[in-house]
């Protein structure tokens, strides 16, 4: 069990509630594509006395006294990232991918200039350049997307509007697209109208670190993604680059768009990054895309329609519009049941953000639970008896009597420190 005795006698109601955290994460099938467990020893590494440490600048360059520690966290995780993604220069001080790609935008772009990113609609992210963020307010973006037969990315309506807009970036990525993204394909349209390319891998990390998807090292100009998806860390961001773009990075991301780095996730994601560099990640990451796959087939069996087909890697987009069901109703019923995802708007979709037609399922967090195909298998005909009788309360009943048995035979021994 977690040791909280002195946060109980502090602070009864947090206390209380981080209980019960634990308890929904291990008593729930969590299924958000974006999401996973980390181990003990970065759950560890995260709680520890770093977090009391003030580190502005970087590993013999900071602005106070006392960071030989911090130090030495901090360059173990920059040598491990480079070597993880064969990189040669790493920033990983970013708190979250956001925060990475604005640091990378910033260093390249003036306020107005034109880039292209994904359409936050068609599978992109907030940060490639939607109007409510940084990204689309202080720049002009043109926004490519996916074809409405296939669902694919639609190389060659990007690049007609990288030859109309002649963009100072092109960004290559995605926060809800299920197929494999062609790298070369980007580099290829970016370079011909003097482009830089940022490559997002935020989802796709550790299957990229593992040789799961093809990279962007060596493609892109600058690479960016979150440590807590499939590469299995603590919240939090990093940057790759070559060598001639380090210093500027480094500028942009301190002083220029954040404080302090928190040492002490810092000091977790390098735990990550070691745990990532051993054999049984690569295993790991292998699994992850089998059980998604296992995952589609008996979905699309069941006759729900996934956007593109099906998936190549971690993650499951449903298009429910031929079902009559809401990606909200879906997503709250099956939540109901113990079965954890996100509604999710679907390319063209004609309903609002906040409903949605879609619901999007990930393979990563259960993966790390020890599930395997046949386990994915029985939870997809799960979603599907939800899903086809969302108001019968027998059925709910009974799927979240299943839950519970999956659940109890892969119990999360690993949340507790």
């Amino acid at each position: 069990m977690t040791d909280r005795s002195n946060l109980k006698k502090t602070d009864p109601d947090i206390y209380r509630i981080l209980e019960a955290e634990d308890k929904r994460q291990e008593d729930n099938l969590i299924m958000i594509a974006s999401e996973n467990y980390v181990s003990k020893a970065v759950l560890e590494a995260s709680s520890s006395t770093l977090t009391n440490k003030y580190a502005e600048g970087y590993p013999e360059k900071r602005y106070y006294n006392g960071c030989i520690n911090a130090d030495g966290v901090e360059s173990l995780a920059i040598e491990r990232i480079k070597k993880l993604f064969g990189a040669k220069a790493a920033n990983v001080q970013p708190h979250s991918g956001a925060q990475a790609n604005m640091s990378v935008m910033m260093s390249q772009l003036d306020a107005g200039d034109t880039y292209i990113g994904m359409n936050l609609s068609h599978g992109g992210h907030l940060s490639h350049g939607s109007p409510v963020n940084f990204s689309g307010k202080y720049f002009n973006v043109a926004a490519y997307g996916v074809t409405e037969d296939t669902n694919l990315i639609d190389y060659d309506a990007l690049n007609k509007l990288a030859k109309e807009h002649k963009p100072k970036m092109i960004i290559a990525g995605a926060s809800a697209y299920p197929r494999i993204i062609d790298f070369n394909k980007f580099k290829e349209i970016a370079h011909s109208v003097g482009a830089k390319l940022l490559a997002d891998i935020a989802h796709i990390a550790g299957l990229v670190a593992a040789g799961e998807h093809p990279s962007p090292v060596g493609l892109a100009d600058f690479i960016t993604f979150t440590t807590h998806k499939t590469l299995r860390g603590p919240r939090g961001g990093v940057i790759l680059c070559d060598e001639a773009h380090e210093a500027l990075i480094n500028k942009f991301m301190f002083p220029g768009t954040q404080g302090g780095p928190l040492m002490h996730t810092i000091a977790a994601k390098a735990v990550s990054f070691k745990e990532a560099l051993e054999p049984e990640f690569a295993v790991y990451q292998k699994q992850i895309i089998k059980n998604a796959a296992a995952l589609a087939d008996v979905l699309t069996s069941g006759g729900l329609k996934l956007v593109s087909g099906g998936t190549d890697n971690h993650l499951i987009l449903i298009d429910l519009r031929n079902k009559g069901v809401t990606g909200k109703d879906a997503a709250n019923r099956l939540d109901e049941a113990g079965i954890t995802c996100n509604k999710n708007g679907v390319p063209f979709d004609d309903k609002s953000p906040f409903v949605t037609s879609g619901i999007r399922l990930g393979s990563p967090a259960l993966t790390t639970r020890g599930l395997k195909e046949d386990d994915f298998r029985r939870i997809g005909k799960l979603i599907i008896r939800i899903i086809t009788n969302m108001e019968d309360d027998s059925i709910l009943a009974k799927v979240k009597g299943e839950v519970e048995e999956i659940c109890k035979t892969y119990p999360t021994d690993f949340l507790r420190i």
